[in-house]
């Protein structure tokens, strides 16, 4: 299973028409890979939507790439797309593969940098914490990423903003979270946004 973050940075009151774009576009015969979240950012930088999708392997993952590389319409919404990223992904090993449904009002994304040879640590650190600490709250994937420099993303549904401040304190305050030996291969550079789903995304 791979998983791919696509990042379109809109132009200012154009996030309405991208979504319905990209809702279209995807739909496509020619798209590849299956929809599971869509969201916009509400606190980091604004004007961005995220497309999280999931792919069979790393075949169908580069085949749409390369479909949308080769566009002139990324999305259906090209002409109102500032910047596109495009970010790939293995899920940590022991995770089920993300699940749609309805988990929460506010997802947050976050990215954490990691140091060379972090990606194993990393893994073991939280395949002993995510039991104790999903019993408090639900996490789509954590996933680490094939291109680019060292680095994981985890997304975490919350029913509020006041719920991920409380489950984040609840979590230190038991020793659940961080996760024991994880910070230590972390650089401390690290993102974080928090997004709302968008009418379309699977993830709700």
């Amino acid at each position: 299973m791979r998983y791919e973050i696509a990042t379109l940075t809109v132009r200012l009151g154009k996030a309405a028409s991208a979504i319905a774009a990209i809702d279209a576009a995807l739909k496509e015969s020619g798209a590849k890979g299956r929809l599971l979240g869509c969201w916009t950012s509400e606190i980091g930088r604004l004007n961005q939507i995220f497309v999280l999708r999931g792919f069979a392997d790393d075949v169908e993952l580069r085949q749409e790439r390369e479909r949308m590389l080769a566009s002139g319409n990324p999305f259906g919404c090209g002409e109102d797309v500032e910047a596109l990223d495009f970010d790939s992904y293995a899920p940590f090993p022991f995770l089920p593969p993300v699940t749609p449904g309805k988990f929460g009002s506010v997802y947050e994304i976050r990215t954490y940098m990691l140091k060379h040879g972090g990606v194993p640590p990393t893994i073991a650190a939280w395949e002993a914490a995510v039991p104790a600490r999903v019993a408090l709250s639900p996490l789509v994937i954590a996933m680490y990423a094939l291109d680019g420099p060292a680095r994981f993303t985890h997304i975490w549904p919350f029913a509020s903003l006041d719920h991920r401040a409380a489950v984040r304190a609840d979590s230190v305050a038991k020793g659940i979270w961080p996760p024991k030996g994880g910070p230590q291969w972390l650089t401390g550079e690290m993102y974080s946004t928090i997004a709302l789903p968008t009418a379309i995304s699977p993830l709700a």
